[in-house]
């Protein structure tokens, strides 16, 4: 399978679910802006990976980066898209234009909700949507030092 075969439209993300959830596969979901994939990217998706059969990640848009980080992204969406969906744990990206992925989350219904843990699970948008629908809300530990913003500074460190 191609990279760019594992980025699938929103349209085509419900049947792909639910012909995993057919097979009796656990889905697991995260989401984030992904602008400058580092070490602690690729630990967080992996660890995420191995709680369940298949990782789906929401992706932000362009548009939606923007408004959460002023002066980003530093790639754009299809080139952030094409390097997740190239990471052999990553079964698809879908790329979401909202503020939250909270319709996304509506939509997988995933058995597994992730995020990193400097997030408390009460503080996961969809927490509630996932339980309710039996599933789980989990936390996974971060590498710590890497960010995307500590790149970005070090980077214009060096340019100084």
């Amino acid at each position: 399978m191609w990279s760019k075969d594992k980025i699938v439209s929103r349209a085509a993300l419900p049947a792909v679910v639910a012909q995993w959830k057919a097979e009796g596969q656990r889905v697991v979901f995260t989401n984030g802006c992904f602008d400058l994939l580092h070490l602690g990217h690729v630990d967080y998706l992996e660890k995420a990976r191995h709680l369940g059969d298949r990782l789906v990640v929401g992706l932000n848009t362009d548009a939606s980066v923007s408004c959460l980080k002023p002066g980003r992204p530093l790639q754009d969406e299809m080139s952030r898209a094409r390097i997740l969906a190239s990471l052999l744990f990553v079964d698809a990206v879908v790329l979401f234009d909202e503020q939250t992925p909270l319709q996304l989350i509506e939509t997988v219904l995933p058995d597994i909700l992730v995020k990193g843990d400097d997030y408390a699970i009460s503080g996961i948008v969809g927490h509630e949507v996932v339980l309710q629908h039996g599933g789980q809300v989990l936390t996974v530990p971060l590498v710590a030092g890497y960010s995307t913003t500590r790149i970005v500074e070090r980077i214009r460190q060096l340019g100084d």
